[in-house]
């Protein structure tokens, strides 16, 4: 199959290292300097170059800003059958836009980032592919992702955005007030270290991506639930209350118990 990835960042690398062994690959980027290190596959910075390829798929690993500019850009260098596919995490208002496009397409999330996830190992990592979509697109990256040993799991673009918020939105704000409230320490502990390292992956994150998971209509009653729980273990604190601080370790232990189980 003849593959176009665009975006030369850290996962559109991730996908032609994938691919550009077993299909005819090629990436659009239009900074050269971005695929200096891209291996097996052709360069394209002109869209001339990805008309003359004719694409059979494309994966759009654009920043999740563009990722709808993105498509707006190549559309007319586009073979009609061309399957069109993006890995955004972010997926508002992807499937009007699919819809008004016409042609086929596939929407998937790997569950996973170049920040923290060893991506030579991924079989504790999880993949989303979206249920609506064209059948042999979702076919192609079940395979790959399964290759893959990834964890996969099927929603609509709706019950997508759902896991989102909760997957993605409770550990961004629990990391946001973390990094509000520190200190510099001289000396730190290692749960602080660890706390910090996680907060530093997380800033690392493009900004709009960030403010996209949280403008998630589904964000705010994550975010609100903090909140309560805050107010509850604020109120334990202020009156040194030991039997309700045992009843809350043991509630917030058996809710880690059940999700690692």
């Amino acid at each position: 199959m003849r593959i176009l990835v665009m975006g030369a960042g850290k996962m559109g690398s991730f996908f032609l290292d994938l691919l550009s062994f077993e299909h005819e690959t090629a990436v659009y980027e239009k900074d050269p300097r971005r695929m200096r290190f891209t291996y097996n596959t052709q360069r394209f910075t002109d869209l001339e170059e990805v008309r003359a390829f004719r694409p059979e798929l494309v994966i759009n690993a654009v920043t999740v800003k563009y990722t709808i500019p993105a498509f707006d850009e190549i559309l007319p260098y586009l073979p009609e059958d061309c399957i069109l596919s993006d890995i955004a995490s972010v997926k508002t208002g992807l499937l009007d836009y699919y819809k008004s496009t016409g042609r086929r397409f596939v929407s998937t999330h790997p569950m996973f980032g170049p920040t923290f996830a060893n991506l030579q190992q991924l079989s504790e990592e999880n993949a989303i592919i979206i249920t609506e979509g064209d059948y042999m697109g979702r076919i192609f990256f079940k395979d790959l992702y399964r290759r893959l040993d990834l964890n996969i799991y099927e929603y609509t673009f709706e019950e997508h955005d759902r896991t989102v918020a909760y997957s993605l939105s409770i550990p961004f704000v629990s990391t946001f007030v973390f990094a509000a409230v520190m200190k510099h320490q001289d000396a730190p502990g290692t749960t602080f270290k660890r706390h910090m390292r996680i907060a530093k992956g997380v800033l690392n994150e493009d900004d709009y991506l960030l403010q996209e998971v949280l403008f998630n209509p589904y964000t705010h009653d994550q975010v609100a639930q903090i909140r309560t729980e805050l107010k509850d273990l604020l109120h334990i604190i202020d009156t040194k209350d030991a039997e309700g601080m045992k009843a809350y370790l043991a509630k917030i232990r058996e809710n880690v118990k059940r999700d690692i189980s």
